[in-house]
C-alpha cells in the first residue's frame, strides 16, 4: 500500500490527473456551447422568420398607408387653395357690386369715356406695321386671312 499512497501524490500522477480533470471540463464546456449554439442558430432561424414573416405581411398595407397619406395631404391643399380662391372671388364680387369699382373698370377696359370728356387711344405705330408686314392682310382677301389664322394658331397649338 505504500507505492499506491506514494503514487497517489507523486508529482507525475498528480500532473496526469489534473490533465484528465482539465479535458473532461474542456470537453463538458464545448458540448455546452454546441449545444448552446445550435439552440440559438435554431431560435435565431425562428426569429429571422419571424421577422420575415412580418415584413412581408406588413410592406403592402403600410405601402398603401404611406399613398394614403399623401394622396390625404394632397386633398387637403387643394382644399386649402379651394378656399383661397373663394375668398378671392368673394372679394371680387364685393369689389364689383361697388358702383365706382364698376365705372373705373368699364372705362380702363372698353375704354368707355362720359359725355363731355375726350377719349384718347394710343398705338405703337412699330408694332402695327410690323404685324401687317408679317401677315401681309391688307393684300389679301378676307377669307385668306382667316384661314391663315386657322392655320397659324394650329401651328402655335403642336
Amino acid at each position: 500500500m505504500a507505492v499506491k499512497n506514494r503514487d497517489r501524490f507523486s508529482t507525475t500522477t498528480r500532473i496526469r490527473l489534473l490533465g484528465e480533470q482539465t479535458a473532461a471540463r474542456v470537453y463538458r464546456s464545448q458540448t455546452r456551447r454546441q449545444a448552446r449554439r445550435s439552440r440559438l442558430t435554431g431560435r435565431a432561424a425562428l426569429l429571422a422568420l419571424v421577422v420575415c414573416s412580418l415584413v412581408v405581411a406588413l410592406a403592402y398595407p403600410m405601402r398603401q398607408w404611406v399613398s394614403q397619406r399623401a394622396a390625404i395631404d394632397d386633398l387637403q391643399q387643394q382644399k386649402r387653395q379651394a378656399r383661397q380662391r373663394v375668398e378671392q372671388l368673394r372679394d371680387l364680387k364685393a369689389r364689383w357690386q361697388d358702383d365706382a369699382y364698376a365705372e373705373q373698370q368699364i372705362r380702363l377696359r372698353l375704354h368707355y369715356v362720359l359725355p363731355g370728356e375726350t377719349g384718347y387711344t394710343v398705338v405703337d405705330p412699330g408694332a402695327a406695321r410690323q404685324s401687317h408686314a408679317e401677315q401681309g392682310t391688307s393684300r389679301r382677301p378676307w377669307y385668306t386671312n382667316v384661314w391663315y389664322g386657322v392655320d397659324k394658331s394650329d401651328a402655335a397649338g403642336q
